[in-house]
């Protein structure tokens, strides 16, 4: 019977993370927030379809060990050491300036103790990396300066969590109610030996083990070999007295620079994703509703002051850490939450008794609903605070003055990105003097503090590639990404300096055709120098030699220059038009026609070169 009643929940709960997850994906508020909230519908304070919740909650603990060792996956000493400055900078200093003054009101303000008020402060500093990690990947902003901050501060909150997790159990109260100094070494001693055995042992043993799994072949086994050193290192620290979130962060750890890293990342993962989920559910499901109708005004203010705090003190570390005011209002907005990891903190601190139940209850609450009103803070920011800011900071911004009397350069760069940056680098490294004109006063301002002569300006502006030096340039590069803007300023350029050559960027076959109308003859495809680069390696390993090659790799790129011509020839009769799907297709097919027909060989090119 208990087995029916098992599967009937654990059917709800994979209705309810079907049904919820999408929908507050959909609604921009993320997949945590979709499982509290699933959580709290489910759970004892309003439905009551699930009532054992605490043999749940255990049960997703799982999830929470899983997630442990996979943060230790990513703490390879090699990443730890580049990023030391970051990490131990804007890291901690985030972390810290928020948890000291919670600290200081949960002991002076509430008469807490030491120990409950140091947990409270660390776990409500935390921020939630599923939530930030996911916030940032989906707006693609993990490479950005206030995202590699972000990713910091959350890296950083993982190095305190390891001996935060060996301390709890210390802080107990059947560890520490006599505070006998004898009993306190023995606990620290005890438990040093046992994290060097972990360590010494895991460091001869895993890779090993690992190693001879994966010569057997079978995936399921390398899966089942991955979760079982997961487990079994948690559970012997669980034996020794010591959590087994921590067993699970040092086995990830000890494997981060495993050449089968990557490997059991893959076979771990969607257990993880599983029972995380779960485990928020559980959760929510543990919310006290009643409470907070009790006391409104406790729960909504502690939970008010934290957003209050933390969005300032992030803005000033940001802005400390050297991010500008977009930088460091996204950074703010993006973390103000309490994280996953005061939920293993506060459940911890509650079974060690450091902290009660009703103390624990009300943290439960305050972070759920700082997580619930993040993705309005957040939207805040990027709808309504971008757009104010930027029209008053960006768009009224001057364009920069270009002086007459400056040296004028032999090259200038219109669009100074990816693209742009690739070759000024290579003209800077053979010593010929270029400048760049770029849009992105954010982009000038930055790139400006490495001595590179950039001008915060719209290249499609004549009188600005005129004072910039166009007329007497030798060439002109076009290296913008938008296909249309980059059509603009190639017209511009050519109606008013028609004898400077311009070097322009194309995005694909028919962007070139476009630039081609407008009387452009010199057009770089930005994916055909590395995909011909990545063809010549193929060869090579296919047995052609070196020279072979790079002739054959020559050859084609002749005769795809000559298949470009005759399209465009086809292009103009059929007008300026974009092409439909269906002509894509037809011109694509009759490329690999014209390939085959034109195929090489070694051969072919030694009888032709000889």
């Amino acid at each position: 019977m208990r087995a029916l009643d098992f599967l009937l929940e654990v059917t709800l709960f994979l209705l309810a993370a079907v049904i919820a997850v999408p929908i507050f994906q959909w609604l921009g508020f993320g997949a945590v927030l979709g499982y509290l909230v699933a959580g709290v519908i489910m759970g004892p304070s309003l439905f009551s379809v699930i009532d054992d919740v605490e043999s749940m909650l255990r049960f997703s603990k799982i999830g929470v060990v899983l997630l442990l060792f996979l943060v230790g996956l990513e703490l390879a000493p090699q990443r730890l050491w580049v990023m030391r400055k970051n990490i131990f900078g804007q890291g901690m200093a985030g972390v810290l300036v928020c948890a000291i003054p919670m600290g200081v009101v949960a002991w002076a303000g509430f008469g807490l103790d030491w120990q409950t008020s140091l947990i409270i402060a660390l776990g409500l500093a935390f921020s939630s990396t599923a939530f930030a990690m996911q916030v940032l990947s989906e707006h693609n902003e993990l490479s950005s300066l206030h995202g590699r901050s972000a990713f910091a501060m959350l890296l950083f909150k993982y190095i305190a969590l390891l001996p935060l997790l060996a301390a709890i159990p210390l802080m107990g109260e059947g560890s520490t109610t006599a505070m006998d100094p004898q009993e306190i070494a023995r606990a620290i001693a005890s438990t040093l030996v046992v994290l060097v055995a972990v360590i010494v042992g895991g460091h001869y043993l895993l890779r090993p083990v690992f190693r001879t799994v994966a010569r057997i072949g079978a995936r399921e086994t390398f899966t089942a070999t991955a979760l079982l050193v997961v487990l079994g290192v948690s559970q012997i620290l669980k034996m020794a007295g010591m959590p087994m979130e921590l067993g699970a962060f040092l086995a990830g750890v000890l494997l981060a620079d495993s050449e089968y890293r990557h490997e059991i990342h893959l076979s771990i993962e969607p257990f993880k994703g599983l029972l995380m989920g779960l485990f928020f559910m559980s959760v929510g499901m543990s919310a006290d509703l009643h409470m907070l109708a009790d006391m409104p005004g406790l729960v909504f203010g502690i939970t008010g002051g934290v957003l209050l705090l933390k969005i300032t003190v992030l803005y000033a570390v940001g802005r400390l850490g050297g991010l500008d005011d977009k930088g460091s209002r996204a950074l703010a907005a993006l973390m103000p939450q309490g994280g996953e990891l005061a939920f293993v903190l506060f459940s911890m601190a509650m079974t060690y008794g450091v902290m009660s139940e009703s103390v624990t209850d009300v943290l439960f609450a305050v972070v759920i609903l700082t997580m619930a009103a993040t993705p309005f803070t957040f939207l805040f920011n990027r709808r309504i605070l971008d757009p104010m800011l930027a029209t008053s900071e960006i768009d009224d911004r001057p364009y920069d003055s270009v002086g007459e009397d400056e040296e004028k350069p032999k090259v200038l760069i219109c669009g100074f990105g990816g693209f742009g940056q690739m070759v000024g680098r290579l003209l800077h490294s053979a010593e010929i003097p270029f400048s760049a004109l770029d849009a992105n006063p954010l982009q000038v301002d930055f790139i400006r503090r490495y001595g590179h002569r950039i001008y915060y300006g719209d290249p499609a502006r004549v009188d600005l590639l005129t004072t910039a030096g166009a007329r007497d340039a030798q060439a002109i590069i076009v290296a913008v990404e938008n296909a249309e803007y980059s059509m603009r300023i190639v017209d511009h350029v050519r109606r008013n300096f028609p004898t400077v050559p311009v070097y322009a960027r194309a995005r694909n076959r028919q962007h070139a055709w476009r630039l081609m109308d407008l009387g452009c003859r010199v057009i770089t495809r930005e994916t055909l120098s590395g995909s011909m680069h990545m063809g010549e390696q193929l060869l090579q390993i296919f047995g052609w030699d070196e020279d072979e090659a790079r002739e054959a790799v020559q050859v084609f790129r002749d005769h795809d220059e000559e298949e470009l011509r005759k399209y465009y020839a086809i292009h103009q009769e059929k007008g300026s038009r974009n092409p439909s799907d269906q002509e894509i297709i037809d011109e694509l097919e009759g490329l690999f026609q014209s390939d085959e027909a034109e195929s090489i060989d070694p051969d072919s090119l030694q009888h032709s070169s000889s």
